[in-house]
């Protein structure tokens, strides 16, 4: 029987986070990515439900209810700081963590700081960053897909995601996931998030972070110059869309040597950047079979 989702809200980080979230059991944290927010994990979170486990979406840092940063600092040493304290604020001593999109970057970091306190890590659409960032240097097919990087780093950014009623975050949807017929009430509740005061600027702000350290924490910069270097020794499995118009299914390729725990790699071929969504059924199956 599908569960109804709740809500609630958590302080975790000195940020309060408000989150949906759906049965009882183990923590299993899902995190959003960019354009993005906590519904988009509406399809995985009563079916990790209805397999004995408590699902929690968060809306991300600055992506409203939840609380943006009062300092402006949406690097990565922040996002994975976030997912750890969430861990605790929800009263859990580990949980097993899916990340999507940004919400997987907040992930590798958290599974890097505190590898105790995540017992298995999900990602999608977002490999690790060492090869992505390597493919922003090397591959000019990557480099193609990734012009909104460095257009969020101009501040015309901000007039063109609220342009003409937010119809960016339809082209973005449109061209990450080809083909894919996205639900349009799902889309109208994502330009109601990105209409609140701020989230704008905060959903800009992890990509300008990205390469804007006059913008970083001080107290995070051993963090930070720590962060994506070692390995990871949770055991992770990772899903990619060969369609996904945003990153390429490529670049998954060479990370295998960053993850010590074990590494498992699907490739779901009629899926784009929104995996999850596309593809839920059988995402889902893949997930439980590795959590259960």
């Amino acid at each position: 029987m599908e569960q109804e989702l709740q809500s609630g809200d958590v302080v975790a980080n000195k940020l309060r986070f408000h989150y949906l979230e759906a049965g009882r059991g183990p923590l299993v944290l899902c995190l959003h990515g960019f354009p993005d927010h906590a519904y988009t994990f509406r399809h995985q979170l009563p079916a990790l439900a209805d397999a004995g486990f408590r699902a929690v979406a968060p809306f991300m840092r600055g992506y409203a209810p939840t609380d943006a940063s009062p300092t402006g600092s949406y690097q990565t040493a922040a996002l994975a700081q976030d997912v750890i304290a969430l861990i605790d604020a929800l009263g859990a001593k580990s949980a097993a963590v899916i990340g999507h999109d940004w919400g997987a970057v907040a992930a590798f970091g958290a599974a890097q700081l505190a590898p105790n306190k995540i017992g298995k890590l999900i990602t999608l659409a977002v490999p690790h960053v060492a090869p992505l960032f390597q493919a922003f240097i090397t591959n000019p097919a990557q480099q193609r897909r990734s012009w909104y990087l460095f257009f969020f780093q101009q501040a015309l950014a901000d007039a063109a995601l609220v342009h003409d009623e937010f119809a960016f975050l339809d082209r973005i949807w449109q061209e990450w996931s080809p083909g894919w017929n996205y639900p349009l009430e799902e889309m109208a509740s994502l330009k109601r998030t990105f209409s609140k005061p701020g989230v704008v600027q905060g959903a800009l702000g992890y990509y300008r972070c990205l390469f804007n350290t006059n913008l970083h924490d001080p107290a995070l910069a051993a963090i930070q110059a720590e962060l994506f270097t070692k390995p990871i020794a949770v055991p992770t499995l990772y899903f990619h869309g060969a369609k996904d118009g945003c990153i390429g299914a490529e670049l998954a390729n060479d990370m295998d040597t960053m993850f010590t725990g074990g590494l498992k790699k699907i490739v779901m071929p009629a899926a784009g950047h929104f995996v999850h969504q596309e593809a839920a059924d059988a995402v889902n199956r893949e997930i439980l079979k590795w959590l259960v």
